[in-house]
């Protein structure tokens, strides 16, 4: 019976060196770069477009939603009722570019953050009856339950 395995130790190439050259690629430095790029953005707690705090209060008519938006401009905010939930999206859009001396781009960077929260309804609502706004960093959603009709018995 022959083995397509060797018991040379000078042909043995396991897991263990396939592990090593993946850990030198992923420390290598435009890798590593990267990574730490992609870890900051996700860890970052400064960063108000990765989510923001909603508050959620029911009165006997309606519902009342708070989302705390510092720093965001009313642009920026999209607001889409539905019967059942309401969903809230913030969008920041940024354009970064360097110039040299001679007024000559070299370096532009376009980033854009998408924050987006739903927060669903216990009873269906009348979405045509929505009032938002939005001030001092505070956007409040006030919105109608659906009332039923009320019919006589003959």
């Amino acid at each position: 019976m022959h083995s397509h395995f060797s018991n040379d130790p000078s042909k043995k190439k396991g897991f263990g060196d396939l592990m090593q050259s993946m850990n030198e690629f992923f420390h290598e430095k435009p890798m590593r770069g990267m990574l730490q790029s992609i870890d900051d953005f996700f860890t970052s707690a400064s960063n108000p477009f990765n989510s923001f705090p909603v508050d959620f209060k029911e009165n006997d008519d309606y519902y009342l939603i708070t989302a705390e938006l510092p720093g965001v401009k009313k642009e920026q905010i999209n607001l889409e009722v539905f019967p059942n939930f309401v969903t809230i999206t913030v969008m920041n859009m940024e354009l970064y570019s360097e110039e040299n001396t001679k007024s000559q781009v070299i370096k532009r960077k376009q980033t854009m953050n998408r924050s987006s929260r739903t927060i669903p309804f216990p009873s269906v609502v009348n979405e045509k009856n929505v009032k938002a706004s939005y001030k001092d960093g505070l956007l409040q959603i006030k919105v109608e339950k659906q009332s039923g009709k009320r019919i006589s018995i003959d």
